[in-house]
């Protein structure tokens, strides 16, 4: 099943949610159709275009918004102010900025984070979920990504320039080392340790890899932006108030339609993570795909989102 064709905003506007952040949103697909908010991911990543392509416009009312710097949203690679609940009220501001009664939420990876921390704030505006490449948040997640014997055996040569960039004597904890760089004052500093950064991530999100599309991220602006944005949430704890808040919480989701569609091979956010979720979740549908990764974009990945998306057009528009 492929991706609905491209489409235009018919909104875009920008919602102050405090003294110092701005937000970029937008709305496309059918301005009386049922309302979903895509989350994306990062933090810092930026919401895309094709984004808009994972719901029919016939049915749909598409709402994409980037989070605090990022994307469009000013100011750009801040991370003043910029936390977890913070994240989780300016979604509601959007909602009630937007006159929104209930809304299906769409997120993968750090959305997915995102869609269970606003869902199990807010479960009353929520119509149901549809998640990709869960990521829960907690320690043992982030010691796989970012500390030996995780990642690391699948990926070791692509680690080992990862963890070249840190001085020996720094290695013992790369998250910490990686937050004095991507802060430094000196630009250059800031750049070179966001480029490695994003390189290893982007390195190893996908089942086939692309060296082009890793070379061109690592070379934006958006790679400076995921890679201070993850690493000030990263070093924070996500700022939850329990390591594993997310699954703590999970029963408050109870009665919301959950559907999960992850990667049999997601490297970044492995499946157990989101078996865990659909244990917690009475009626929660889990689809694993067997030839993915992480990427949004990989086909089986994407057929299943919008085979997702396609079922809740039918129930939500039914009711």
């Amino acid at each position: 099943m492929s991706l609905f064709p491209p489409i235009a905003p018919f909104n875009e506007g920008h919602l102050p949610v405090s003294a110092r952040h701005t937000l970029y949103f937008e709305e496309s697909g059918h301005p009386k159709g049922i309302p979903v908010v895509v989350l994306h991911g990062g933090p810092g990543g930026g919401s895309q275009p094709y984004y808009r392509q994972f719901f029919d416009p016939r049915r749909y009312r598409v709402v994409l918004f980037d989070q605090r710097g990022c994307g469009q949203s000013t100011p750009f690679a801040d991370v003043t102010d910029n936390n977890t609940p913070a994240l989780v009220a300016d979604i509601e501001r959007l909602r009630l900025h937007l006159g929104i009664g209930r809304w299906l939420v769409f997120g993968g990876s750090w959305g997915a984070t995102l869609a269970l921390a606003y869902a199990e704030r807010h479960p009353g505006r929520v119509l149901g979920l549809v998640l990709r490449g869960v990521f829960l948040g907690r320690p043992t997640e982030l010691d796989w990504l970012y500390a030996r014997g995780g990642a690391q055996r699948l990926f070791p040569e692509r680690f080992q320039e990862f963890e070249d960039h840190i001085p020996e004597a720094e290695r013992a904890n790369l998250l910490f080392a990686y937050h004095r760089r991507l802060f430094d004052p000196d630009p250059q500093v800031m750049r070179a340790a966001a480029q490695a950064w994003a390189r290893w991530e982007t390195s190893i999100s996908r089942l086939v890899p692309d060296a082009a599309a890793v070379d061109a991220f690592c070379g934006s602006e958006a790679a400076v932006a995921i890679a201070r944005l993850e690493n000030h949430f990263f070093v924070n704890g996500l700022f939850f108030d329990h390591a594993d808040q997310l699954l703590r919480d999970a029963g408050r989701l109870a009665g919301l339609p959950l559907v999960i569609v992850q990667g049999r091979y997601d490297t970044v956010c492995p499946p157990i993570s989101a078996w865990q979720l659909a244990q917690a979740v009475p009626g929660a549908v889990l689809e694993m795909v067997p030839d993915a990764g992480h990427t949004l974009g990989e086909p089986g990945i994407a057929r299943g989102l919008v085979a997702a998306t396609n079922r809740f057009a039918r129930v939500l528009g039914a009711g």
